[in-house]
């Protein structure tokens, strides 16, 4: 690249989601023109009403489509976001060819640091520390063993290409090796289409901490300090904050240093993250790898960065960079103030695994006193095709303290209905003790247990007491609610209740007796209680009960009431008496339903055929992750409405199975 000028107005934005939004957020400050791209089922998604024109586009990642979409619309730059196409140096070359300015590092920057392996030997002269391990290309199983049995156990098992933590595995034992190696091996080819592995010496307790570099076509390079990204759910980042809890002012210096020198060494141009494994106090550190795009975490470096005092957009010095200009500043401008955290909210179930969910949102309020880089809004539908990311909420504060603080009131504050999230899982993490102290690591969210299934009785009683308020109530004596009879009060209104869109438990029966404005609330064989609910606001249920009196968030949609209150959700639908007797007699409860959205890529049984309990019937895959439906009695197979290469939503009916016993 030259250091020339360069001039564009409109920028094709080569993503979707929160990170469309939020890039066409900085062109519009900047004067510029933003261009969406869109796929079918992306039709009504929040980054293209936020760009100033869209164009249909058959995948994300069919780059020739996405350059002819901005040429027939004059767009004359390309922002890759992260993700998709970010990091692809073919893609890269591909917009200067077409005459589109690119914003992001050289195709050589992106192939150097693309590969591990290549990676490690670009860095590695220019002093940067690197973890003990294999070195070589293409080496073969035997090859892989020795070089783990060199190193010495615990090892750790990587693909040479791609990231996101697929087909990593860290190897305890000599006879864990053989079996490691296959499954890396496996999943590269299947992630990748390049099964080449390294080894590396696993540091164990392990902490992730990176570094933000921005480099511009006239030599300089700047570091933005450092984020903390430890907090990782297999292998992807859940919570990250910046500065580090641990990293003193030598030790980031240090680490800075080592950031530069291998941003320096690729020839890196724009922003860029360089990624280094530490130990529990930071002590030492290694390279793991540089990314060569903008980062999901990049927000907490903006809200605690200074230049000279000003805050920073680093998208803006995306652009500035990419048009030749200079940083204009070095690293003695560059200071950091305060702390900021992030959380990554998902679509998916803690309760099960972490299971992808899906669903449309019914209801949305984001805290008012926190940043939130949003893909979604009402109305929009949640699916398996792409990740389960809808938004980042981010809080900054004077000190770590502070921004935890400050975090966990936003999420508090924060509500999403009619589709499961994280939310309420990451408001306990963020206040577990080992968090709050700054004791981190990546394995830390793994030891942890999962979170109680159980509906807190207030939840239910406000879902009975809403199901009352949405009853007709008329004059006459039969249309009482609860039901007319001679000579006595109104007998109680009764539901019982089961856990919904996705969520397992077992019915409960809640009965209210009276007016909903002075009720009494019994759930199960529970003494009753006083209550009394009102609507207030349209979807806001106040509900007073045993004397407390707490807000809810309430829609209803395909027979499921949703309900929220301190940043948690439960979906609740009535079951039907008769089923719930089957249930309650040992029977088959209805058909078994998709755990997940996603698509059937196996159907091993027919109709008719007899099966036994815990044999596989169907297989559902979202986001590469698999789950099978297995029969859970003796008996046979009925309804079957799975085909195999066909999608699913969420508790969308798969397959029957009639126990032997009876009808």
């Amino acid at each position: 690249m030259g250091t020339e000028a360069t001039v564009f107005t409109s920028v094709l934005i080569a993503n979707r989601g929160e990170i469309a939004v939020r890039i066409t957020r900085t062109l519009h400050a900047r004067g510029l023109r933003a261009v969406a791209v869109y796929t079918d089922p992306d039709a009504g998604a929040p980054h293209v009403g936020a760009a100033d024109v869209a164009v249909r586009v058959p995948d994300y990642l069919d780059g020739a489509a996405i350059l002819a979409a901005g040429a027939a619309v004059g767009a004359d730059a390309v922002h890759p976001g992260y993700g998709f196409l970010a990091e692809n140096a073919g893609f890269a070359r591909q917009v200067g060819e077409a005459g589109m300015t690119w914003i992001g590092p050289p195709p050589e920057a992106i192939e150097a640091m693309g590969d591990k392996i290549r990676a490690k030997a670009t860095v590695g002269p220019a002093g940067v520390p690197l973890v003990p391990g294999s070195d070589g290309t293409g080496l073969d199983d035997a090859a892989v063993a020795a070089a783990a049995r060199e190193v010495g156990f615990p090892v750790l098992l990587k693909p040479s290409a791609g990231g996101g933590g697929k087909g990593m595995h860290v190897v305890e034992r000599d006879d864990e090796l053989d079996g490691a190696i296959a499954a890396a091996r496996r999943e590269a080819r299947s992630s990748f289409g390049d099964d080449t592995l390294l080894v590396e010496r696993y540091v164990t307790d392990p902490r992730h901490v990176e570094i933000q570099v921005l480099a511009d076509r006239h030599g300089g390079v700047v570091h933005l300090g450092e984020r903390e990204c430890s907090l990782q759910r297999r292998h992807q980042k859940v919570v990250e904050e910046a500065p580090s809890a641990v990293l003193e002012e030598a030790q980031r210096h240090e680490m800075g240093k080592a950031a530069v020198e291998a941003a320096r060494a690729c020839g890196y141009v724009g922003a860029g993250t360089v990624e280094f494994v530490t130990n529990s106090d930071a002590s030492e550190f290694f390279f793991l790898e540089m990314n060569t795009r903008l980062q999901v975490e990049h927000p907490v470096t903006e809200e605690v960065v200074r230049v000279r005092g000003a805050g920073l957009d680093l998208v803006a010095e995306q652009l500035r960079v990419a048009a030749g200009e200079p940083l204009g500043y070095g690293q003695d401008d560059v200071t950091l103030e305060g702390h900021a955290v992030e959380v990554r909210l998902y679509a998916e179930d803690p309760a099960r695994g972490f299971l992808p969910t899906g669903g449309t949102v019914l209801d949305l309020v984001w805290p008012p006193h926190a940043r939130v880089d949003a893909g979604v809004e009402i109305g929009t539908e949640v699916g398996s095709r792409y990740d389960p990311m809808l938004a980042k909420i981010i809080a900054s504060g004077p000190d770590r303290a502070a921004a935890l603080d400050r975090l966990d009131a936003a999420l508090a504050a924060t509500t999403v209905l009619g589709v499961r999230t994280n939310l309420a899982w990451l408001r306990t993490l963020l206040n577990h003790e080992d968090v709050r102290a700054g004791r981190l690591d990546t394995g830390l969210i793994a030891r942890l247990d999962p979170p109680p299934a159980d509906i807190p009785d207030d939840v239910l009683a406000a879902a009975a007491l809403a199901g009352l308020l949405d009853l007709p109530a008329g004059d006459a004596p039969f249309d009482r609610l609860g039901g007319w009879r001679l000579g006595a009060d109104p007998a109680p209104a009764r539901w019982r209740l089961v856990p919904a869109a996705g969520a397992s438990g077992d019915p409960v029966d809640v009965a209210v007796a009276g007016p909903p404005d002075h009720a009494s609330v019994t759930i199960g064989e529970d003494g009753a209680t006083r209550a009394a609910a009102a609507r207030r606001h349209g979807p806001t249920l106040v509900v007073t009960l045993d004397g407390a009196t707490r807000g809810y968030r309430t829609a209803v949609a395909d027979g499921v009431r949703w309900l929220a209150r301190d940043g948690d959700a439960w979906a609740l639908r009535e079951q039907e008496r008769l089923r719930a007797a089957r249930t309650a007699a040992g029977g088959q409860d209805g058909p078994l339903t998709a755990p997940m959205p996603g698509t059937v890529t196996a159907v091993e049984v027919a109709e008719g055929d007899h099966v036994t309990t815990g044999q596989r019937l169907v297989v559902v895959e979202a986001m590469k992750m698999e789950h099978v439906i297995s029969a859970p009695v003796d008996g046979v197979v009925k309804d079957l409405a799975a085909k195999a290469g066909a999608a699913v939503a969420l508790d969308a009916p798969l397959v029957t199975v009639v126990p032997e016993s009876g009808e």
